[in-house]
Protein backbone atom coordinates (compact mmCIF):
# COMPACT_ATOMS: atom_id res chain seq x y z
CA UNK A 1 0.00 0.00 0.00
CA UNK A 2 1.57 3.16 -0.57
CA UNK A 3 2.62 4.86 1.83
CA UNK A 4 0.56 8.26 2.88
CA UNK A 5 1.24 11.60 4.40
CA UNK A 6 -1.11 12.53 6.58
CA UNK A 7 -2.08 15.31 8.35
CA UNK A 8 0.84 17.71 7.21
CA UNK A 9 1.70 21.22 8.63
CA UNK A 10 2.37 24.10 7.10
CA UNK A 11 4.38 26.93 8.65
CA UNK A 12 4.38 30.35 6.99
CA UNK A 13 3.15 33.68 7.18
CA UNK A 14 0.57 35.40 4.25
CA UNK A 15 -0.13 39.18 4.85
CA UNK A 16 -2.20 41.16 2.78
CA UNK A 17 -1.46 44.90 2.33
CA UNK A 18 -3.30 47.94 0.76
CA UNK A 19 -1.68 50.19 -1.44
CA UNK A 20 -1.90 52.72 1.37
CA UNK A 21 1.05 53.14 3.64
CA UNK A 22 -1.68 52.51 6.37
CA UNK A 23 -4.46 49.77 6.01
CA UNK A 24 -8.09 50.35 5.37
CA UNK A 25 -10.11 48.56 8.65
CA UNK A 26 -11.16 45.78 6.29
CA UNK A 27 -7.25 45.07 5.54
CA UNK A 28 -6.17 45.54 9.15
CA UNK A 29 -9.67 42.95 10.61
CA UNK A 30 -8.37 40.33 7.41
CA UNK A 31 -4.91 40.25 8.41
CA UNK A 32 -5.36 38.80 11.86
CA UNK A 33 -6.33 35.86 10.71
CA UNK A 34 -3.73 35.58 7.44
CA UNK A 35 -0.61 34.90 10.42
CA UNK A 36 1.43 31.85 11.44
CA UNK A 37 -0.15 27.97 12.42
CA UNK A 38 -0.12 28.56 16.68
CA UNK A 39 -0.16 32.63 16.83
CA UNK A 40 -3.83 32.40 17.83
CA UNK A 41 -3.30 29.56 20.15
CA UNK A 42 -4.52 31.14 23.60
CA UNK A 43 -7.37 33.36 21.78
CA UNK A 44 -9.03 30.05 20.29
CA UNK A 45 -8.06 28.41 23.44
CA UNK A 46 -9.48 31.35 26.11
CA UNK A 47 -12.82 33.45 26.43
CA UNK A 48 -9.98 35.89 27.49
CA UNK A 49 -11.05 37.95 23.90
CA UNK A 50 -13.43 36.16 22.47
CA UNK A 51 -16.52 34.31 23.83
CA UNK A 52 -17.78 32.49 21.07
CA UNK A 53 -16.50 30.91 17.97
CA UNK A 54 -17.63 30.86 14.31
CA UNK A 55 -16.13 28.30 11.47
CA UNK A 56 -17.13 28.76 7.92
CA UNK A 57 -16.73 25.89 6.62
CA UNK A 58 -16.55 26.13 2.58
CA UNK A 59 -16.73 22.73 0.30
CA UNK A 60 -16.34 22.46 -3.01
CA UNK A 61 -19.84 20.92 -4.83
CA UNK A 62 -20.05 17.37 -4.17
CA UNK A 63 -17.48 17.10 -1.50
CA UNK A 64 -18.88 18.08 1.29
CA UNK A 65 -18.04 16.42 4.80
CA UNK A 66 -19.94 14.18 6.83
CA UNK A 67 -22.08 15.18 9.61
CA UNK A 68 -20.78 12.73 11.82
CA UNK A 69 -17.57 14.26 11.02
CA UNK A 70 -18.39 18.09 11.82
CA UNK A 71 -20.23 17.11 14.78
CA UNK A 72 -17.07 15.08 15.89
CA UNK A 73 -14.82 18.47 15.24
CA UNK A 74 -17.56 21.05 17.30
CA UNK A 75 -17.63 18.19 20.02
CA UNK A 76 -13.64 18.52 19.93
CA UNK A 77 -14.22 22.18 19.87
CA UNK A 78 -16.52 22.53 23.05
CA UNK A 79 -14.36 19.97 25.09
CA UNK A 80 -11.07 22.32 24.51
CA UNK A 81 -11.97 25.89 24.50
CA UNK A 82 -13.78 28.28 26.96
CA UNK A 83 -16.42 30.22 24.16
CA UNK A 84 -19.19 30.45 26.86
CA UNK A 85 -21.01 31.84 24.13
CA UNK A 86 -20.72 28.81 21.95
CA UNK A 87 -19.31 26.91 18.79
CA UNK A 88 -21.36 27.43 15.61
CA UNK A 89 -21.07 26.35 12.01
CA UNK A 90 -21.59 27.97 8.82
CA UNK A 91 -21.25 25.73 6.13
CA UNK A 92 -21.89 26.48 1.99
CA UNK A 93 -20.64 25.09 -1.08
CA UNK A 94 -18.34 26.67 -4.14
CA UNK A 95 -17.92 25.11 -7.54
CA UNK A 96 -14.63 23.78 -8.03
CA UNK A 97 -11.60 25.77 -8.77
CA UNK A 98 -10.54 24.02 -11.04
CA UNK A 99 -6.26 24.01 -9.93
CA UNK A 100 -6.08 20.76 -8.99
CA UNK A 101 -3.43 19.52 -7.81
CA UNK A 102 -3.33 22.70 -5.11
CA UNK A 103 -0.11 24.57 -4.08
CA UNK A 104 -0.22 25.76 -0.61
CA UNK A 105 -0.27 29.26 -2.18
CA UNK A 106 -3.71 28.34 -4.52
CA UNK A 107 -5.34 27.36 -1.30
CA UNK A 108 -4.53 30.29 0.52
CA UNK A 109 -5.52 32.84 -2.71
CA UNK A 110 -8.87 30.78 -2.68
CA UNK A 111 -9.55 31.44 1.24
CA UNK A 112 -8.71 35.39 0.15
CA UNK A 113 -11.28 35.00 -2.46
CA UNK A 114 -14.25 33.00 -0.68
CA UNK A 115 -13.57 33.60 3.27
CA UNK A 116 -16.42 36.37 4.51
CA UNK A 117 -15.94 35.41 8.00
CA UNK A 118 -13.49 37.36 10.23
CA UNK A 119 -12.82 38.20 13.96
CA UNK A 120 -14.79 40.50 15.44
CA UNK A 121 -15.10 42.11 19.10
CA UNK A 122 -16.20 39.18 20.94
CA UNK A 123 -15.82 36.32 18.03
CA UNK A 124 -13.08 34.09 16.71
CA UNK A 125 -13.71 32.92 13.34
CA UNK A 126 -12.12 29.80 11.55
CA UNK A 127 -11.65 28.82 7.86
CA UNK A 128 -12.13 25.36 6.55
CA UNK A 129 -11.74 24.68 3.23
CA UNK A 130 -12.39 20.97 2.06
CA UNK A 131 -10.75 20.51 -1.39
CA UNK A 132 -12.10 18.51 -4.63
CA UNK A 133 -8.62 17.63 -5.57
CA UNK A 134 -5.26 16.24 -4.35
CA UNK A 135 -2.31 18.54 -2.56
CA UNK A 136 0.55 19.82 -4.95
CA UNK A 137 3.16 18.26 -1.98
CA UNK A 138 2.29 14.73 -2.95
CA UNK A 139 4.92 12.82 -4.13
CA UNK A 140 5.17 9.42 -5.32
CA UNK A 141 5.73 7.92 -1.90
CA UNK A 142 3.15 9.72 -0.33
CA UNK A 143 0.05 11.81 -0.50
CA UNK A 144 -1.10 15.01 2.05
CA UNK A 145 -4.57 15.08 3.41
CA UNK A 146 -4.71 18.31 5.32
CA UNK A 147 -2.75 21.16 6.29
CA UNK A 148 -3.33 23.34 8.64
CA UNK A 149 -1.26 26.96 6.87
CA UNK A 150 -2.52 29.91 8.90
CA UNK A 151 -3.60 30.91 12.57
CA UNK A 152 -7.28 30.49 11.75
CA UNK A 153 -7.31 28.11 8.55
CA UNK A 154 -6.52 24.76 7.92
CA UNK A 155 -7.40 22.82 4.36
CA UNK A 156 -9.00 19.20 4.13
CA UNK A 157 -7.97 16.91 0.93
CA UNK A 158 -11.31 15.33 1.23
CA UNK A 159 -11.31 13.83 -2.25
CA UNK A 160 -8.02 12.20 -1.12
CA UNK A 161 -9.85 10.99 2.03
CA UNK A 162 -12.34 9.24 -0.20
CA UNK A 163 -10.22 7.83 -2.39
CA UNK A 164 -8.39 6.43 0.76
CA UNK A 165 -11.35 5.24 2.48
CA UNK A 166 -13.32 3.78 -0.79
CA UNK A 167 -14.13 0.01 -0.67
CA UNK A 168 -13.55 0.16 3.28
CA UNK A 169 -16.30 -0.24 5.80
CA UNK A 170 -19.02 2.46 5.70
CA UNK A 171 -18.01 4.32 8.91
CA UNK A 172 -14.49 4.88 8.08
CA UNK A 173 -14.56 7.91 6.28
CA UNK A 174 -16.12 10.00 8.89
CA UNK A 175 -13.98 8.26 11.32
CA UNK A 176 -10.10 9.42 8.65
CA UNK A 177 -12.34 13.29 8.40
CA UNK A 178 -13.10 13.64 12.07
CA UNK A 179 -8.69 12.35 12.69
CA UNK A 180 -7.60 14.93 9.86
CA UNK A 181 -9.81 18.00 10.69
CA UNK A 182 -9.05 17.25 14.75
CA UNK A 183 -5.23 16.50 14.41
CA UNK A 184 -5.03 19.69 11.84
CA UNK A 185 -6.79 21.77 14.59
CA UNK A 186 -4.56 20.53 17.13
CA UNK A 187 -1.75 22.39 15.42
CA UNK A 188 -3.76 25.40 15.49
CA UNK A 189 -4.44 25.09 19.13
CA UNK A 190 -0.19 25.33 19.34
CA UNK A 191 0.29 21.53 19.36
CA UNK A 192 2.81 20.49 20.10
CA UNK A 193 5.10 23.24 20.93
CA UNK A 194 3.90 25.29 18.68
CA UNK A 195 2.09 28.29 20.59
CA UNK A 196 0.70 26.14 23.41
CA UNK A 197 4.40 25.84 25.70
CA UNK A 198 5.14 22.16 26.50
CA UNK A 199 4.40 21.69 30.37
CA UNK A 200 6.20 18.69 30.63
CA UNK A 201 9.00 17.12 28.04
CA UNK A 202 6.66 15.37 25.53
CA UNK A 203 7.68 16.69 21.94
CA UNK A 204 9.14 13.96 19.40
CA UNK A 205 12.90 15.28 18.83
CA UNK A 206 12.89 13.38 15.70
CA UNK A 207 9.48 14.41 14.32
CA UNK A 208 9.05 18.36 15.74
CA UNK A 209 5.63 19.76 16.42
CA UNK A 210 4.43 16.10 17.31
CA UNK A 211 3.76 14.60 20.66
CA UNK A 212 5.78 11.54 21.10
CA UNK A 213 3.00 9.39 22.97
CA UNK A 214 2.08 6.86 19.94
CA UNK A 215 -1.35 6.67 20.80
CA UNK A 216 -1.61 10.87 20.61
CA UNK A 217 -3.90 12.15 18.09
CA UNK A 218 -0.84 14.63 17.69
CA UNK A 219 1.53 11.40 17.15
CA UNK A 220 3.72 11.91 14.40
CA UNK A 221 2.71 8.31 12.39
CA UNK A 222 -0.80 10.19 11.83
CA UNK A 223 1.30 11.59 8.77
CA UNK A 224 1.92 8.16 7.51
CA UNK A 225 -1.03 6.12 5.45
CA UNK A 226 -0.25 2.74 7.78
CA UNK A 227 0.24 4.71 11.11
CA UNK A 228 -3.21 6.90 10.47
CA UNK A 229 -5.17 3.76 9.10
CA UNK A 230 -3.70 1.73 11.90
CA UNK A 231 -5.14 4.18 14.04
CA UNK A 232 -8.15 4.32 13.14
CA UNK A 233 -8.25 0.44 12.83
CA UNK A 234 -10.24 -0.13 15.92
CA UNK A 235 -12.93 2.17 14.82
CA UNK A 236 -12.09 5.27 17.20
CA UNK A 237 -11.00 8.36 16.66
CA UNK A 238 -7.13 9.23 18.30
CA UNK A 239 -7.51 11.33 21.04
CA UNK A 240 -4.86 14.14 22.98
CA UNK A 241 -3.15 12.46 25.42
CA UNK A 242 -2.64 14.30 28.97
CA UNK A 243 0.40 16.04 27.91
CA UNK A 244 -1.45 17.44 24.96
CA UNK A 245 -4.22 18.49 27.12
CA UNK A 246 -1.91 19.58 29.72
CA UNK A 247 -0.43 21.91 27.58
CA UNK A 248 -4.09 23.40 26.14
CA UNK A 249 -5.30 23.74 29.89
CA UNK A 250 -1.79 26.28 30.41
CA UNK A 251 -2.44 28.31 27.37
CA UNK A 252 -6.12 29.30 28.57
CA UNK A 253 -8.13 25.77 27.49
CA UNK A 254 -10.06 22.87 29.24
Amino acid sequence: MKKISVLSIVLFVLLSCSNDDTPSDSNTTEMANQLSVGVSANDLLSDTTFSSLVIELVYVEGFEPSETAVNNFVAFLEARTHKPDGVTVQKRAISSPGQSPYSNEEIAAIEDDNRTLYNNNNQIAVWAFFADGESGNNTDTGVVLGTAYRNTSFVIYQETIEELTSGTFTNTTPILESTVITHEFGHILGLTNLGSALQSSHEDADHPKHCDVDSCLMYWQAETGGGAMGMISGGTIPQLDAQCIADLQANGGK
